[in-house]
Order: C-alpha cells, then structure tokens, then sequence
C-alpha cells in the first residue's frame, strides 16, 4: 500500500472517530459542535470527513473538547482496529 493510501485511510479513522465522540456528547450536527467549542466550522467538518491533514495542534484542541489524551484516542481506535478483525 502506498503513504497516501495509508494517510487517506488513517485520516478517515480519526475523522470517523471524533464523529462518534461527537455524537456520544449528543451532538448531531458538527456545526454546533464546532460553534459551541470555537473551532472553525469548515475545518471541522473537514477533519470528521478525513478530507484534510489534521494538524497536533488541532488534533489536542479537540480532543481536550472530549477529555482524551492523544495517547487514549490513539489506544482506542487501535482496540476498535483489532476488534474488527476478530
């Protein structure tokens, strides 16, 4: 498999995870979600549909919204990973 291919599919995952966390928060909508957090709405949807590179920074900042670590976000998206494969 070529980088981009594992980029695109990696950003994909990432974007699909903070979509569930979203949702569990109760938020149906990603333009309410970035407005009542202050993020910027397009780079938001952007980010939940793996249609962008999301940058640490940006990454931190949302994942602090949802009480994780980098460490944990990560830790679960390889648990679901394993799991699917089961």
């Amino acid at each position: 498999m070529k980088e981009e291919e594992i980029l695109s599919i990696l950003l994909e995952k990432v974007g699909k995870k903070l979509e569930d966390l979203r949702k569990k928060q109760g938020y149906t909508s990603h333009e309410t979600f970035a407005y009542d957090n202050e993020l910027p709405r397009v780079q938001y949807w952007r980010i939940e549909k793996g249609k962008t590179n999301v940058t640490l920074k940006s990454l931190v900042k949302i994942l602090a919204i949802h009480k994780l670590t980098v460490e944990e976000f990560f830790a679960d998206l390889l648990k679901e990973k394993k799991a699917t494969k089961k």
